[in-house]
């Protein structure tokens, strides 16, 4: 990922912090002897190892729950974006441009394949969501659980490596940084959460 030195983030805390808040992913790695292709996920990141953990499952026909067993996977994490105007800056010669945050995650996947931990893999995720529905998804009949964990395939992520990069007007003068995040704090709720990061780490 293309990151400027004013733009990275290397703080673990608050990598795991983003990937925990934007946790649906995109998990990108290649399929037997093809190019690399996506898929898209709802992810659990714990807070363990190095650089943290990984864990989702896909649908058992999905052909990245063969292909990427012991393979390096890309996980890319998207936060917050928001087109940021010029007229924010004190200088009219400036151009429109895009505030993100972004984390890409790189490990070697690990299939789950027992139904012990790939229920687990589960109650993790409703815990995370909804965690109410938690006891109905205990007490349903023993046989359809079976047949529901049969149809995905478990993995865990140990990260390896992580690029964050939070594209929140560093590069900018201390009053053009707070134009844009007092702007972005009566905005729409990407413009609100960057304004927040902004309010976090910069301004």
């Amino acid at each position: 990922m293309y990151t400027p030195k004013f733009n990275q983030v290397a703080d673990r805390a608050i990598l795991i912090e983003a990937m925990q808040a934007y946790s649906f992913a995109i998990v990108f790695g290649p399929l037997a002897g093809e190019e690399p292709k996506a898929t898209h996920l709802p992810l659990v990141v714990k807070d363990s190892g190095p650089h943290g953990v990984i864990e989702g499952h896909f649908a058992k026909a999905n052909p990245h729950s063969e292909s990427l067993v012991g393979r390096e996977a890309l996980i890319v994490f998207s936060g917050p974006h928001s087109y940021v105007s010029p007229t924010l800056y004190a200088d009219e010669l400036n151009v429109p441009t895009w505030n993100y945050l972004a984390i890409h995650a790189y490990g070697t996947l690990e299939a789950i394949e027992d139904d012990t931990a790939k229920d687990l893999l589960l109650q993790d995720l409703i815990a995370l969501h909804e965690p109410e529905y938690l006891a109905q998804w205990r007490n349903l009949p023993a046989g359809f659980r079976r047949t529901m964990l049969a149809g995905i395939a478990g993995f865990r992520i140990p990260i390896t490596r992580i690029e964050g990069k939070f594209k929140i007007s560093q590069n900018r003068a201390p009053q053009e940084r707070l134009n844009v995040q007092t702007a972005h704090s009566a905005g729409s709720p990407d413009q609100q959460a960057l304004a927040s990061w902004m309010q976090r780490l910069i301004v």
